[in-house]
Parts: structure tokens; sequence; C-alpha cells
């Protein structure tokens, strides 16, 4: 009895030591992962904080004052006022080419040479013929005028030439030394060799066409307007050009005609615009016109991408004190480029400034004040793998 009695009291005593060790340990765990929790929950806030102020690049133009042209878009080709296909005036062997397609030659400049023994001797032949003529033409008078001591008058003496060939003889000489002038062919204008083909040793015919110079500084743009603008247009007109050989950029040019006839199938006439200085064009490219119709003077003008909807009215971006605000504006006209900022309705005030920083890129999810960091679109692309400092902050993080 006293035995039984002690083995139970044993197995309590190791039950309650057993429970003790394990709420321990659960209270080990539990104090473990409070820890961890708190530390979680600790690092979340501090982590997410920044991610919550980040300023979010964007790209502004300034807001201006200025004329509004409004403008015709069009096509056009280029073409060349001076293109010149070369011939040769005689014939004869080439004895040396001294340029190739391509090559940029001036007016004046030799480009081929024939070989110069025939025309050598055509001269030299012409001059002997004239002086025999010359000395058949002093026999004819010198004699008698000897005798008589009287000279023929000057009506004599030109029959007496005429009759003895020395008038022709001398045309012949002039004409050999003509065609020896022109055995080295020279170019006619300043410009490029577009075309070239001829090689040393080939034989030349006299009118044969074998080259082409182009004068890329001298160039037009025809640009096809339809008839019913066509009374808009005005020469002196400011013109912008667009071109695949410059993309992103508008060349700047005049309208230099608006030429008289219609076409009487497309209904559409020409006109002519020059863009002076510029390397870049050159003939048979295409190109997008903006003629300039009508120009209105004095206006606060953004830039047309700027200007987008909320709740179905106008808006664009203000950049102030580093924060992007929504404005609400009153658009007029657009050229396509520049909108105009009209008075608001109710104040009579223009609510955009001269020299405000106007969003243009980066604004359309863009909230109302939220942070931003500003670059102007000359910044972007003098730099385009530029990182923004909220990119540097993301990949920190």
């Amino acid at each position: 009895m006293s035995s039984r009695i002690a083995r139970q009291s044993l197995l309590l005593l190791l039950g309650c030591v057993a429970f003790a060790c394990k709420g321990d340990g659960e209270d080990s765990a539990n104090g473990e992962s409070g820890a961890d929790s708190a530390a979680v929950a600790s690092e979340t806030p501090e982590g997410d904080a920044p991610r919550a102020g980040v300023a979010l690049p964007v790209v502004a133009e300034e807001a201006r004052e200025g004329d509004l042209v409004l403008r015709v878009n069009t096509r056009g080709d280029v073409y060349g006022d001076v293109v010149v296909r070369l011939s040769s005036d005689v014939s004869g062997r080439v004895a040396d080419v001294m340029v190739k397609a391509g090559s940029r030659v001036s007016k004046g400049q030799p480009l081929v040479r024939l070989v110069q023994e025939p025309f050598d001797l055509a001269v030299r032949e012409a001059q002997s013929s004239l002086d025999e003529r010359e000395q058949a033409f002093r026999e004819s008078f010198v004699p008698e005028s000897l005798v008589t001591g009287i000279g023929p008058t000057g009506d004599q003496r030109k029959a007496l030439r005429i009759r003895s060939g020395a008038a022709a003889a001398e045309i012949r000489l002039e004409k050999a030394r003509w065609e020896r002038s022109r055995s080295v062919i020279a170019s006619p204008v300043n410009g490029f060799i577009d075309r070239f083909d001829l090689a040393v040793g080939e034989q030349l015919g006299a009118g044969s066409p074998f080259a082409t110079v182009v004068d890329v500084g001298a160039l037009r743009i025809e640009a096809r307007v339809l008839e019913d603008d066509l009374p808009l247009i005005r020469v002196g007109g400011e013109a912008m050009v667009s071109i695949p050989a410059v993309p992103g950029r508008s060349l700047r040019g005049r309208i230099d005609a608006v030429l008289p006839m219609v076409d009487s199938v497309r209904r559409t006439g020409r006109v002519i615009v020059r863009v002076p200085g510029e390397s870049s064009l050159r003939p048979g490219m295409y190109a997008d016109v903006q003629l300039e119709a009508q120009r209105l003077p004095g206006r606060i003008m953004v830039p047309a991408k700027a200007v987008i909807e909320r709740d179905g009215r106008p808006l664009v971006f203000v950049v102030r004190e580093g924060r992007g605000q929504w404005t609400y504006i009153q658009p007029g006209r657009s050229n396509g480029v520049d909108t105009e900022v009209l008075p608001d309705s109710t104040t009579g005030v223009i609510p955009i400034n001269k020299g405000d920083q106007i969003i243009v890129d980066g604004h359309l999810t863009l909230t109302h004040d939220a942070a931003v960091i500003v670059s102007t679109l000359r910044e972007r692309d003098d730099a385009p793998a530029r990182r923004t400092p909220a990119s540097v902050r993301r990949e920190n993080n």
C-alpha cells in the first residue's frame, strides 16, 4: 500500500515538472515570435514612409507670350533649283577622271580631261592654213602697190582677204582653239556629283551625258495646298518643315511663292517653301510642312500636349514649390504645338502666367499637389540615360 502511494506521488511530481518545462518553452517561443512581430511592425512604417513621399519625375516647358501662328498642314517634295546634267561639247577619248560620285565640286573645277594630242594637232593645222591664206592675201596686192605706190582701199583689202580664204581660215583656227579648251570639262556650278558614268579610256561623244551636278544650296520644297486654303497663304509667311533625316526637329523656312495654277483633278495648288542654309535637305525627299495661315499676336500659350481633361474640364499641371498643381484653363485656338489660354469667363483673369512651368510629360496619371522632380526637354535630350533621384531611391530600397 505504501509503495503504491509512493509510486503515484512520483508520477505526479514528474508530470508537474514536464508541464512546467512545456510552459517555459511556449513562453519562450511566444516571446521570440512577439519580438519578431514587433521588429517587423517597427520596420514596416519606416520602410514604407519614404516610398509614400517619392517625388515623381516629370518634364516641363515654360508658358510663353507671343504670336500664335495658325497653320495649314500638308506635305511637299524637295527639288533642286540647280541640277545640271553634264555632257561633252566635243568628242574624244577620256585621258583622266578627277572626281567620283559624291564629290563636292566648285564652279570651274576640272572634272574630266580628254586626250589632248588630237586637239593640239587641229590647232596647229588651222594655224598653218591661216598662215598660208594670209600669204596669198598679201601677194594679191603688194606687187602692184610697189609699182604704183598706191595700196588697196579698206573695202578692196576686205574683198581680197575673203577671196584668198584667210577669213575662213581664221574662223577654223578659232574653232580648233575652242574645241581644245572644251577638251577639259569643268563643273558649271558649285555642288555635289550625284551621278558619274565615265571611266578612263572610254570614247566620249559630243552631247553624250555622263554626270549630274546638284547644287544643294539651292533647294525648294513644293507643297500642295487645297484650293480652299490657298487664299490663307501669304508670301513671306513662316513655314515649319519636318523631314525623316532630322527626326524630332522642325526646320524653319519661308513661303517664297504661291504658284498660280491649280490642279483641276486634285483641286490643289502649289506653294514654294525655302529653308536657307539647311544642309540636311536633299532633292527627292518628302517633307511634312506647316504653312502659316493666320498670326494671332500677344497670346499666352501653353504646349498643346500639356492640356488634359479631368471631370470633363480642361486643365494643365503647373509646377509650384516642387509640386504639380492642376489649374483649370479655358483653351482657345491651337496649332497642334501651342494652345492659347483665354481669360476665365467669370473672373476675366488668365490663370497662367508667362514663365510658369507647365508639365508636358508624366502628367497623365499625376494627382493634384503631387511632389515632382522637374527636368526640361533639353535636359532630357542631353542626358537620356541619367537616373532620376526617385529611381535611385527605388533601387536602393
